[in-house]
């Protein structure tokens, strides 16, 4: 199906953003693609400097731009203010997102009669629904899914291939888990009695608000006692690791590979990168920025952007980082200047004897 490019800008302002085209308004557009791929019937996108060039190679029917981007003459533009903000819009109207199956409860699937299954739900082949366990309206769980005894999941949400959820685990609404992850597994928690370890029993649960997504191969580990908290609005990448009693504040993102230990206390709105890793019992202030590969040691202040091992203000960090290039320049200089100081030492101590 192709819309008109006037009809996508109508589109932007039902989510209250303003934009100007620039060319064609008629132009039929069916699709969206990059600047690279991108035909004539495709709308493209421009939001990083980095790919500016191919502004002028792009073979795009219409390209969203920020009103402030210079542009070949030749391309039809929408202009708004943030061109990936629109470019979600318009993907969200043309593509629309992933169609589930509606078939409702497949009897290959073994649900314990205790079990309160919400209407419109889809229960594929494959799933297994413990005792006590509460489904809120239309569900989908996919084959090979597990949901232990005594969890609450609420309104449309979505349990991809092979997810786990321990017993008593709780998902608020509109909460999405892609395949193979795991929510509410054993801390790791052991109290050590001379060289040995020994076993803490997990009593706590984890609790997940509405609109989580959840990646693929994810961790969430249950708590030792009271709860493990994801906090609604926050969205995961792939192989993201929880620790147990940790609570993570609302509308965080994190980045495949983040490691967070148990006992942190994550504020709202933080964004890790990729492959970050927290130490316990840190507190992360509100909106602060962690930048991949970095190693958090200690507590970080609201609104701070951090980064390295361990983790300081990225200011210093680059810093750090520009003196850490300069280095063999620096050891040739230092090893210049022995040599130099060796010789004049020498000099010195040759005029000291003469007569």
């Amino acid at each position: 199906m192709a819309f008109r490019l006037s009809a996508l800008a109508e589109i932007l302002t039902r989510y209250q953003m303003t934009c100007e085209i620039v060319g064609d308004e008629k132009r039929e557009i069916s699709s969206v693609a990059t600047l690279e791929d991108a035909g004539p019937t495709e709308i493209s996108f421009l939001s990083n400097a980095k790919y500016e060039k191919a502004l002028a190679t792009t073979r795009a029917g219409a390209v969203i731009v920020s009103r402030e981007q210079e542009v070949p003459p030749h391309l039809t533009i929408l202009r708004t203010a943030d061109p990936y903000a629109a470019v979600m819009a318009v993907m969200v109207h043309i593509h629309g997102y992933r169609a589930h199956p509606k078939t409702g409860i497949d009897p290959r699937a073994v649900i314990d009669p205790t079990a309160k299954i919400g209407e419109n739900a889809s229960i594929l082949h494959g799933v297994t629904i413990a005792a006590d366990v509460a489904i809120g309206k239309n569900a989908v769980i996919y084959p090979g899914v597990f949901v232990g005894p005594r969890c609450r999941i609420g309104d449309d949400c979505i349990l991809y291939p092979n997810v786990v959820l321990y017993d008593d685990c709780i998902l608020g609404h509109r909460v999405t888990i892609h395949a193979g992850s795991v929510i509410g597994e054993d801390g790791l928690g052991y109290a050590p009695v001379g060289e040995k370890w020994h076993k803490i029993p997990q009593v706590g649960i984890v609790e997940i608000g509405d609109d989580v997504e959840i990646g693929s191969n994810c961790s969430i580990d249950r708590a030792t006692l009271g709860r493990t908290v994801i906090a609604s609005g926050t969205k995961f990448s792939n192989l993201i690791a929880i620790g147990h009693g940790s609570k993570i504040g609302e509308n965080c993102m994190f980045v495949a590979q983040v490691g967070i230990a148990g006992s942190v206390n994550v504020g709202r709105h933080v964004t890790m990168a990729g492959k970050v890793g927290v130490a316990g019992h840190l507190t992360i202030g509100d909106n602060a920025q962690i930048a991949a590969l970095a190693g958090v040691m200690n507590d970080i202040p609201p609104g701070t952007k951090v980064a390295g091992q361990p983790a300081i203000p990225i200011k210093e960090a680059m810093r750090s980082i520009s003196l850490m290039q300069r280095l063999p320049e620096m050891t040739r200089q230092i090893k210049a200047l022995e040599i130099q100081v060796a010789a004049l030492q020498k000099l010195l101590e040759s005029q000291s004897t003469t007569p």
